[in-house]
């Protein structure tokens, strides 16, 4: 067995996070080049800012969802599947998707990650 991401390391003791976690690192690494950043509250995906997050609700909240996907994009999206959506900064709309299960990171998702790792720079 190779070693893991950090992604899936951030969610070591917590098998279901890392299974979404590896589904997510899967998608990001699709879409192009980036780097990882790794803090006590969350993974962050990076170019020349940051353009995906990945982080534990269960570490802030009661929860029984083992992983949220923040997306930054520059424009609201709307979709059903938002847990939320914010407007932090004047061209940031962070867009807040619990993820349950991999199957969940499907096209739709690579779609939106896609295009916020173009927006990243």
């Amino acid at each position: 067995m190779g070693t893991q991401h950090p992604a899936e390391e951030f969610f070591a003791g917590h098998p279901d996070g890392q299974a979404v976690a590896a589904a997510v690192v899967r998608a990001v690494d699709a879409v192009g080049r980036h780097e990882v950043r790794v803090s006590r509250s969350q993974v962050a995906f990076r170019r020349r800012t940051g353009f995906a997050y990945l982080w534990r609700p269960g570490q802030y909240v009661a929860s029984e969802v083992p992983a949220v996907l923040s997306i930054a994009l520059p424009h609201e999206v709307a979709s059903q599947r938002w847990k939320e959506v914010v407007h932090p900064a004047a061209h940031v709309w962070m867009h807040h998707l619990e993820l349950r299960t991999p199957d969940e990171v499907n096209d739709q998702v690579r779609t939106w990650l896609a295009e916020a790792h173009d927006a990243a720079g």
